[in-house]
């Protein structure tokens, strides 16, 4: 069963705002040697901010799933430093939603992109992925 989507327009924008620490560095994640924000720490703030924009307005028992990233990282964040994340809406069709979404720091745009996410009914997401852990 489809889940029923509420009216979202584009325009609506999420923003998140953090610090890097030792945990969120390439070299922590394993994604690199070197000691700056690692790509898919910048990535998962960029998902928060679209999660943020949209899922707190979604009737209860519904939410999104990230379903696709196209992102570019352009610059180097040293520890210590502060990023925003933003993702703002800009097509909805059906349950899809389609973001841009970008990061800077205090230096300038450090990542930019687009983001797809797909409304659903949470109950019956966590259902199918039962069962395919069951048939694994």
């Amino acid at each position: 069963m489809q889940p029923q989507t509420p009216e979202l327009a584009p325009g609506v924008e999420g923003t998140l705002l953090r610090r890097v620490a030792q945990e969120h560095l390439a070299s922590r994640w394993g994604s690199g040697s070197v000691d700056v924000l690692a790509t898919p720490q910048m990535i998962g703030w960029m998902e928060q901010a679209a999660v943020q924009a949209v899922d707190s307005l979604l009737p209860e028992g519904l939410c999104t799933v990230g379903a696709h990233l196209d992102v570019r990282h352009l610059a180097a964040t040293p520890p210590g430093g502060k990023v925003t994340a933003t993702a703002r809406l800009v097509q909805v069709e059906g349950r899809r939603l389609t973001f841009e979404v970008s990061a800077h720091d205090d230096a300038g745009p450090i990542g930019e992109g687009t983001h797809i996410r797909y409304i659903v009914r949470l109950s019956e997401f966590m259902a199918r992925a039962q069962e395919r852990a069951a048939s694994s």
